[in-house]
């Protein structure tokens, strides 16, 4: 047979437009080829491993077995640029654009205040774009799937739904069930004209209308390659990798033949993470993509034959049909399959991902192979040397990765039986979120049974997640076959079980234990299920109590929906005034069309280079030797950077305590920077990295934990005290003394864009440039001049925005900039810098690991008179802002509570971790969260209802003094209290999640609310001020400049509705350029809530001043127009450009007295949350979240909402999902979005409602309004005490002590292990020499 020929000319559209390559690089995904070649910068780069959906396109294509042209949405990073042959890539500059047609998916999600920072919306945009162009009136089910790959960190998802449910019909939008007997559409917020409060920040009037007529169609072009036979394979030959596409079957088996080591590429998802994140190096990939032959998929009269090849969505759809047409009985297997492809990765990955290569990667923990060895499903391979079938078993998995398939064959396809009568399937899945995220433990079911008998005739038992490999219970289904299905059988399966799975304590995950009991716990779930069956089926068996039924029951993922209410602005004010009126976001339609330009997306200067970290391996150590003579020797490396290569100080200085720029003699933790290479390009420079040899001498001690630190009494300086009263006297007096400890862990930041920089040296008198993604431009650009010895005047930092901060951005960016300003000033040419997702989790770290030991004295009624709480965290290796996070934990450990006695001490602890640093809230959360525990201990110690606790502590004089003895009134967060409990129906709810504990034995409700008072500005008095620069020009167009950062929580948005009303024009009249040093120097940091009032006041003040200079003008000339009245005064020789300041108050502590003005003011809210957990698994679903909160007169209610929704989902994941995990050796483990989980769209709660107060007034800041974008993250902590209640709940019950240790976050294993039953009592105890993982 003669090989075909050879071509190495790519043709595919990209927006319409033809682009032919030639000779493609294998190794270039289509996101970078987007971003650097077809300078299509809207398609972001978030995590470079599928699992963020930032790098959403449209992907579409002719499937000539269909014969139809197929969309679908996949991950760009994952996508092969050489796998692009006759397909149409749509990017969201494809879709619309602010200069042309905007599309109405990126109106609407800008309309509805869906986009914050904007980082992520882009990705939601395509997602939701593909949806339409596949179904133009979807279903909330659809929207929900669609959007299910898709992460956003700032605004918690529900307005992102808000703006696209406008495409369902009202008829069919309701997929979360009727509440009230209403749709969720019908129930939409409205104003109640009869007040002046409002519940709508979304017009839906004027909408542009879906036109599905005007989008891009498919080029025709393609569609005739595409219906014309193949003849030549392609081949494309990168400098590393070489890469083949057969024309047909027959070339492919020949391929593999020639190339047996050769991995088959087809969705990628798998092989491309580990080629780009993990160095995995493949000199040859053959791809199969375009063979029909594997996507085939033929039904037979008892099975059906899906090619390998078949995309996981496709697989779904097939099912979803066989399910339809075979009904239940023949459709078991299929359900099955369905059930779990429904929560598998999300929509993109789905699309790309092929059943074939769930089997192949044999990663236990991809959740296929349990279901399909379970249904006996029988494999295709074919190879040069023929076909062969084989049975899909644990047998097919020779090892971790690795199958019995022999390197030269190709597996074809897979025969999936349809189920026989008295055959009865599950399958169970546990991940730590419950979509979008690998399991802990799988596992699929089969039992068949005599006809009419419930007498086991066959059992098949298998579970992925236990073992390297997939695991069957071969030992314990042998014994059941003949017995009869009931609670003897169940007895010995379990016990069976418990002796035959077995977790090794090293099994990487760790969780040995709670893996055990998940064995048992899903047998018990699959026997109590096929009992049910068996029952409706008349056979003879023990009922199955009622109270268990709802342990079958999985709990249904829903699109978050909710009220919100907000007060109007006065009739009388003017609508011209822009000041208290929920505006869109003024950057939101360039987010929502790509325009929005981030630092990352600049265009290349010429000449440019690229610079990546090479970061310590050790945790402690002395530095022995570098050597980078391997790295220098790789084509295209520049020259590599370390500590004597900085031509000033190699040190970053804050508050007088210095840390290196480049670690010089030692290293003090795992990630620490030693050195840069410097290279033409990224791939370069990160593949020198790597190359860079280090050599090391450990030092001890080392020690990573806050209960190593105290025994080594390693701590920072200084520590800290506040006291109240004589708490030893009040101990005395106490009726009850209650001891104990909580532990709440840290978080990753997880900002959409990762951190970086581009350095660009002018070539005169040292002047340099900064493209840089900082909260704080000032710091940083005070930081590159120590470093390079030269002054501040000559750097000049731009922000213009960034996608996300919450804190992360504000030190060790400082840091990178000053590395990266190094190698631009020693090579003379502009360098970009641009950590990858992994390194940047790595070398950055997150918020503070607390641990607070308490003492408390109480009264009988729960009143509590005495509180000694002494405060740990974990500061890491360096100081960075721990001692200020340490201080606002403490200044917060009051919450709204008048304790009399009350002590509370601080430690930072030194460990050899990277340097925790500032987070959202900045030690406020761990404050509150440990006083907040103490009041819940004291209520059930007492046997009170844990409100009750709380609201007969709190702060109600009117005037109160907090325990650093700053006046405040509590009155508004009483207010808020009361308006939640009503809003809430708190107490009535609470009655039916009784009812509901005492008829549900496996599922358990709880629901908690709580206060909240929260300090805002800075402690730190001289960083409370703000700065402006305000520029009118001729035309009459306004040009603000301030200090503050723009991240998403829209301070440039509030400031330009400012300067409006001051100077009475349009908004459209304003723009924000950027935040520059070379504007507005010497800024603070935008952080601490506090950036709106600084920047607020000082745009205010320069704009009082102009319109102080114009005022004899305007009453000379009233007639005369904004335009006409700017120049006027223009020939006349008034300054149309001033400055504007705000000096803030001063506030400080004196913490020898425990005394003084802490913070500027509080702002006040309560929030209640309902949650239910599985006790069988540990899995819950948040219900249910009412949040009612003082904002002041807020300046944009729409903005304020957002900041409240978006904190809030934030500390969901800090309170119950994102886990850190560092190795025994203080490595980090969780190292991008595949490891570690934060919030994604399943667990929002479905009703979550937001209420503004109204009639609140704040007389210290700009307009009445108050800082918020903080406080809201603590009220993920009612979760947390919900989830603790339903434990309780479930343990009372189980006749246990509901005295029980619940850390944060309160994870799926934490919450089934503190369910104790009948099924952990029976995994023992694991002792570990040497953990997975260890409690930081």
């Amino acid at each position: 047979m003669s090989r075909p020929s050879v071509n190495n000319e790519l043709i595919f559209y990209i927006n319409g437009k033809k682009i032919v390559e030639k000779n493609a690089d294998p190794g270039e995904m289509l996101l970078a080829y987007l971003r650097r070649k077809a300078g299509l910068t809207g398609t972001k780069y978030g995590c470079g491993g599928g699992g963020c959906g930032a790098c959403t396109v449209m992907l579409s294509r002719y499937d000539p077995i269909k014969d139809i042209v197929l969309h679908e949405a996949v991950n760009a990073c994952l996508q092969p640029v050489c796998s692009l042959q006759g397909a149409a890539v749509v990017t969201v500059e494809g879709v619309g654009s602010t200069k042309t047609k905007l599309h109405p998916v990126q109106e609407r999600i800008a309309k509805a205040h869906g986009s914050q920072c904007g980082f992520c919306t882009p990705g939601m945009v395509m997602s939701m774009y593909t949806l339409l162009r596949n179904k133009p009136q979807p279903t909330m089910e659809d929207i929900r799937e669609s959007l299910g790959g898709n992460l956003c960190r700032c605004t918690g998802y529900r307005p992102i739904i808000d703006g696209f449910k406008t495409f369902c019909e009202a008829q069919t939008c309701c997929q979360n069930g009727e509440r009230n007997g209403k749709c969720c559409m019908e129930e939409s917020n409205c104003h109640n004209k009869e007040s002046d409060i409002s519940g709508e920040i979304f017009n839906m009037d004027n909408l542009l209308p879906l036109d599905p007529t005007q989008d891009l169609i498919f080029p025709p072009e393609l569609l005739l390659l595409a219906k014309q036979p193949r003849v030549e394979h392609l081949c494309f030959q990168g400098e590393r990798v070489k890469w083949i596409s057969p024309v047909d079957l027959n070339d492919l088996i020949e391929l593999k033949a020639e190339y047996p080591d050769a991995p088959i590429l087809v969705g990628n998802t798998t092989l491309g993470p580990k080629m780009t994140l993990k160095g995995t190096l493949h000199p040859v990939v053959i791809y199969g993509g375009d063979i029909p032959g594997l996507r085939a998929i033929k039904w037979a009269k008892n099975y059906v034959t899906v090619g390998a090849g078949c995309s996981l969505s496709v697989l779904k759809e097939t099912f979803l049909q066989a399910i339809q047409d075979l009904g239940p009985e023949k459709s078991k297997v299929y359900q099955a399959l369905v059930q779990t492809l429904q929560c598998l990765a999300g929509k993109q990955i789905r699309n790309m991902a092929t059943i074939g290569g769930n089997i192949l990667s044999a990663n236990p923990k991809y959740d296929l192979s349990s279901i399909l060895a379970a249904a006996k499903c029988t494999l295709h391979i074919i190879s040069k040397d023929g076909a062969r079938e084989m049975p899909l078993s644990e047998e097919f998995f020779t090892g971790f990765a690795k199958t019995a398939l022999r390197s030269d064959e190709i597996l074809l396809a897979i025969d999936i039986p349809h189920s026989k009568p008295w055959e009865f399937m599950s399958v169970f899945r546990q991940a730590q979120r419950r979509e979008f995220a690998f399991s802990i433990v799988n596992a699929g079911m089969k039992v068949v049974f005599r006809p009419d008998s419930n007498v086991v005739e066959h059992l098949d038992i298998f579970y992925g997640g236990v073992g390297p490999t997939l695991v069957r219970a071969r030992h314990t289904s042998k014994k059941l076959i003949g017995r009869q299905w009931d609670d003897k059988l169940l007895a010995e399966g379990t016990q069976l079980l418990e002796e035959e799975i077995t977790v090794p304590p090293t099994a990487p995950g760790g969780q040995e234990e709670y893996r055990k009991t998940l064995v048992l716990s899903f047998f018990f779930k699959f026997y109590m299920e096929v009992l049910l069956e068996l029952q409706e089926r008349k056979v003879d068996v023990i009922d199955l109590s009622l109270e268990y039924l709802s342990a079958l029951k999985p709990f249904k993922n829903e699109v978050p929906q909710g009220n919100y209410s907000f007060q109007l602005v006065p009739e009388a004010q003017s609508l011209s005034y822009p000041v208290g009126r929920p505006n869109v976001h003024q950057a939101g339609l360039q987010q929502a069309t790509g325009e929005a330009v981030y630092y990352d997306d600049i265009p290349s200067v010429k000449g440019e280079l690229f610079v990546s970290m090479v970061t310590s391996t050790r945790a402690h150590a002395k530095i022995i030797s570098i050597d980078a003579s391997a790295a220098l020797a790789i084509p295209g490396v520049v020259t590599f950077l370390s500590a004597k290569d900085v031509p000033g100080q190699n040190r970053r200085l804050w508050f007088n305590n210095p840390e290196e720029v480049f670690a010089e003699e030692e290293v003090i933790c795992v990630g620490q920077i030693i050195g840069a290479i410097v290279a033409e390009n990224r791939e370069q420079a990160k593949r020198a990295a790597e190359q860079v040899h280090v050599s090391y001498q450990d030092i001890q001690p080392v020690f990573f934990t806050i209960e190593e630190a105290i025994e080594h009494q390693s701590f920072f300086d200084p520590k800290r005290k506040l006291e109240r009263g004589n708490v030893e006297e009040g101990f005395e007096k106490a009726d009850h003394i209650l001891e104990g400890e909580m532990y709440m862990g840290g978080q990753e930041h997880f900002y959409m864009e990762t951190q970086g920089l581009i350095a660009i040296p002018k070539g005169e008198a040292e002047e340099l440039d900064l493209y840089v993604a900082s909260q704080h431009a000032a710091y940083t650009q005070e930081v590159v001049g120590i470093t390079l010895g030269i002054a501040s005047n000559k750097i000049t930092c731009h922000v213009k925005r960034l996608g996300g901060g919450f804190g992360g951005k504000v030190m060790k960016i400082a840091t990178l900039s000053a590395i990266t300003a190094t190698a631009a000033y020693k090579t003379g040419r502009a360098v970009r810098c641009v950590l990858e997702r992994g390194d940047d989790m790595l070398i950055t770290s997150g918020r503070h690991p607390f641990l607070g030991k308490y003492k408390v004295g109480y009264m009988n009624d729960g009143s509590i008179l005495a509180a000694d709480i002494t405060y740990y965290s974990n500061g890491g290796c360096t100081l960075d802002e721990s001692s200020f996070i340490m201080e606002k934990a403490l200044l917060h450990m009051d919450n709204g509570y008048k304790i009399p006695h009350l002590r509370g001490r601080g430690l930072v602890c030194k460990t050899y971790l990277p340097s925790y640093t500032a987070f959202r809230g900045f030690g406020g959360p761990q404050g509150l969260t440990i006083i907040e525990s103490v009041l819940h201990e004291v209520a059930v110690k007492c046997g009170w209802p844990a409100h009750k606790v709380r609201d007969i502590n709190m702060y109600k004089d009117e005037q109160c003094y907090t325990h650093h003895k700053q006046l405040f009134s509590p009155r508004d967060m009483v207010r808020c209290w009361d308006e939640c409990l009503e809003k809430s129906d708190y107490h009535q709810r609470l009655l039916h999640i009784q009812q509901f504990n005492a008829h549900n034995h496996w599922k358990k409700r709880g629901i908690s609310i709580v206060p909240l008072k929260f300090g805002i500005g800075f402690s730190k008095g001289f960083y409370n001020q703000g700065a402006a620069l305000v520029n009118i020009y001729k035309d009459g167009s306004v040009l603000v400049s301030h200090g503050g950062t723009e991240m998403g929580q829209g301070i440039n948005t509030k400031a330009i509705q400012i300067a409006s009303r001051i100077l009475k024009v349009p908004m459209s009249t304003i723009h924000i350029k950027e935040t520059c040093t070379g504007n507005v120097p010497n800024a603070a940091p935008s952080a601490a809530s506090f950036g709106t009032d600084a920047v607020g006041m000082a745009v205010k003040n320069a704009c009082e001043k102009l319109m102080g200079r114009l005022e004899t003008l305007i009453k000379k000339h009233s007639q005369y127009t904004w335009q006409q009245l700017v120049v006027e005064a223009y020939c006349q020789k008034i300054s149309l450009s001033a400055t504007g300041f705000f000096m803030g108050p001063h506030t400080s502590i004196d913490w020898e007295k425990s005394e003084g003005p802490a913070y500027y003011y509080f702002t006040f809210g309560a929030c209640c949350s309902e949650v239910e957990i599985d006790c069988l698994t540990g899995d819950h679903k948040n219900i249910r979240t009412d949040i009612v909160m003082d904002v002041g007169r807020s300046i944009n209610p729409a903005l304020d909402i957002g900041q409240v929704e978006g904190g809030f989902v934030q500390g969901i994941g800090l309170y119950t999902i994102e886990e850190l995990h560092f190795s025994p050796e203080g490595v980090l483990l969780t190292r991008g979005p595949s490891q570690y989980k934060m919030p994604a769209l399943c667990d929002v709660p479905p009703q979550l409602n937001v209420h503004l107060l109204s009639n609140a007034e704040n007389p210290y800041a700009i307009y009445s309004s108050k800082g918020i974008g903080e406080p809201p993250v603590f009220f993920g902590c009612t979760l947390f005490f919900a989830i603790k209640e339903a434990i309780a709940a479930a343990r009372r019950e189980r006749g246990l002590s509901d005295d029980f240790s619940l850390s944060s976050p309160a994870t799926a294993e934490k919450i089934r292990m503190a369910c104790e039953d009948c099924f952990t009592r029976m995994v023992p105890r694991i002792e570990k020499s040497k953990p997975w993982a260890i409690n930081v």
